[in-house]
């Protein structure tokens, strides 16, 4: 009689710890859709202020037509795709959108336009909100996937299939200097 309440009580702390760490992963999986949502929705914003952006450029910088080509080029590229390919598209619209800003920086006019300010004043904040959510995606994928990684949480994810997530990170071309000449 002892020894089956023994195993009875054992099997109850297993099916309590796997419910427990089921439910656990199920929360960060959810928390990592959260914050990729979050950044899709800083992602569009940016994406629907983008047109504004170059065309006041353009009014300008007329003759600079292959960077406001990558941008818009790369804008609507980013729109189509999805997963860790939208990722490496929107990375590549950052860096075109960069380069946008230095060649912006050689038209004094342009400079001093208020809609320009404007418009790269609200560029910039959605770029640093973007930086912000980027890092808490990231700091949510690292705590779900070093749960899905460790024992004996493991055992739990790879019996209902939870798989790792990638990181948001930067292409390597976003890491280079941004070099504008005149």
């Amino acid at each position: 009689m002892v020894a089956l309440l023994i195993i009875l009580l054992i099997a109850a702390i297993i099916v309590l710890w796997a419910v427990a760490s089921y439910n656990s992963l199920v929360k960060l999986k959810n928390r990592g859709d959260e914050a990729e949502a979050g950044i899709d929705a800083h992602l569009k914003q940016r994406s629907d202020l983008i047109p504004n952006l170059v065309e006041t450029v353009k009014g300008y910088a007329s003759h600079e037509s292959a960077t406001l080509e990558a941008v818009v080029s790369a804008r609507n590229r980013a729109g189509m795709l999805s997963g860790s390919e939208r990722m490496k598209a929107e990375n590549e619209l950052s860096g075109a959108l960069g380069r946008l800003l230095a060649v912006a920086e050689g038209y004094p006019e342009l400079k001093a336009n208020q809609g320009f300010i404007d418009l790269q004043n609200q560029l910039s904040r959605i770029e640093e909100t973007l930086a912000n959510a980027r890092k808490y995606y990231n700091a949510v994928v690292r705590e779900y996937n070093d749960r899905i990684m460790v024992f004996p949480s493991s055992l739990i994810a790879s019996l209902f299939h939870f798989g790792k997530r990638d990181y948001y990170e930067i292409s390597d071309s976003d890491r280079e200097r941004v070099d504008v000449r005149f």
